[in-house]
């Protein structure tokens, strides 16, 4: 924790604003809380204290203790409310661009990969040998990693476990200054703290596990650019720099609003040079590292997605596909264990000739999907937990699209013309008189 003003590496002006806006939002309070809350040591918040009461912005109100009271003055409560027009952010203390380059660039992971470590990274997973000695040294390899395959193979479940290949923790900070803006970076959502935080550690800091952000067809360009929250006056770091030191993941890659060659495009430079490049409202650009491995899945064709050129970048594909039988079994058998479902090897056989039968493979989602209906069946009904043939069939019944009731219903304008079709064609299939003794295009067709 820095002990003096000028270690906090941020202009001046803004630690004094951060500190008055905190004891402003605190009406009174004390220097050890006030500090505490914006994450700055005791002596570094006496000083900017004194300094205040100094120039009539900052009134002492007593002890608490060994420790003082203190409050806004009129004049310091005026200058602190024009003030957070701009900006009302008062939470912890930013670190300078800096130090939050430097610090990335420390922490660049170095991984040590073999098939044992890949094995237990994915160990509650039913993967091949092949599929996972293609995974390894796509992660030791530079640029991104590009899983393709049919719907239902088990590319999201594996792109979730990438992140247990690293065993480290690695430091994010709260929020970044650059250019006397604040760039939040730290989300509870995405990072992950440790437990025991390193004692003595500098407040706008937190130690946490590497992290993995997963975006899937809610991508949109915005979010990989800086986004300024017009409220607080603060930006909110892109999903890529709060991936920095660990994975992103874009799942679904090419169902975004957006085309898969504009989001490359924004990338092509990043994952090349391992810089980004951003820039704040008023127009100041400025780089951070890109410092991650990025991961890209997706169910369509990849050719469908971009020309050659754009499939190059994406310098590891990893196709992951149906799997074979025995790995099948093994799938069927740990869901429905963890289900508490008993599986007959004559259920198991029907699965997966429905599987056959409707998709002409066997993929690990149908294991999934059939344990888990059925498990609605059997508490509907109040049966016995077991997966048979019949309840095979019941699932399936339910599970797979009824091709021939699934055609599109004809409007009474398609009925009648196919009816008046069919009359016309019985009418010229006789060369005397019309047997029928009407004339078929006089007929009225009523609703129903």
């Amino acid at each position: 924790m820095p002990t003096r003003v000028e270690e906090l590496g941020i202009p001046l002006n803004m630690v004094e604003d951060l500190f008055c806006r905190r004891v402003l939002n605190a009406r009174r309070t004390t220097i050890r809380a006030a500090a505490a809350e914006i994450g700055i040591s005791l002596n570094v918040a006496t000083g900017v204290a004194e300094d205040l009461r100094g120039r009539n912005l900052m009134e002492f109100h007593g002890l608490d203790g060994r420790d003082y009271i203190i409050g806004l003055t009129e004049q310091g409560r005026s200058i602190t409310f024009d003030g957070m027009r701009e900006s009302s952010y008062a939470e912890i203390m930013p670190v300078p661009l800096a130090l939050y380059v430097q610090t990335v660039h420390s922490q660049k992971a170095k991984l040590k990969i073999n098939r044992d470590s890949i094995k237990e990274a994915f160990n509650d997973l039913v993967v091949s040998d092949k599929l996972l000695d293609q995974l390894g040294p796509a992660f030791l390899n530079d640029g991104a990693i590009f899983m393709y395959g049919p719907p239902g193979t088990g590319k999201t479940s594996l792109a979730e476990r990438m992140i247990r290949i690293h065993k480290d923790a690695i430091l994010i900070p709260h929020s970044v200054e650059m250019d006397g803006q604040v760039i939040t970076v730290f989300d509870p959502a995405v990072h992950t703290p440790v437990a025991q935080q390193p004692p003595g550690l500098d407040p706008r800091w937190i130690l946490c596990a590497r992290p993995i952000v997963i975006v899937g067809g809610e991508l949109t360009l915005d979010m990989v650019d800086l986004e300024l929250d017009e409220k607080s006056g603060t930006y909110k770091a892109p999903i890529q720099m709060q991936a920095n030191n660990g994975i992103l993941v874009v799942d679904d890659f090419g169902r975004q609003t957006i085309r898969p060659s504009d989001l490359l495009n924004r990338w092509i430079i990043p994952l090349s040079r391992g810089i980004d490049f951003l820039k704040l409202a008023n127009g100041t650009k400025f780089t951070v590292p890109f410092e991650i491995k990025l991961v890209a899945s997706t169910n369509l064709n990849p050719n469908s997605l971009g020309d050659d050129a754009f499939l190059r970048r994406l310098r590891n594909k990893v196709y992951v596909g149906a799997v074979e039988e025995e790995a099948f079994n093994w799938i069927l058998a740990r869901v429905s264990q963890a289900k508490g479902l008993q599986v007959t090897a004559e259920g198991a056989e029907r699965l997966r000739q429905q599987a056959e039968k409707h998709l002409g493979e066997l993929r690990p989602y149908l294991a999934i999907d059939f344990c888990e209906l059925a498990l609605g069946i059997c508490e509907y009904e109040g049966m016995a937990r077991t997966l048979d043939t019949r309840m095979i069939d019941r699932v399936a019944s339910v599970y797979f699209v009824n091709e021939e009731v699934a055609e599109e219903p004809k409007t009474s304008a398609q009925r009648a013309a196919e009816l008046a079709q069919k009359a016309a064609e019985l009418a010229a299939s006789s060369s005397n008189a019309n047997p029928l003794g009407f004339d078929p295009f006089s007929l009225t067709l009523h609703q129903g």
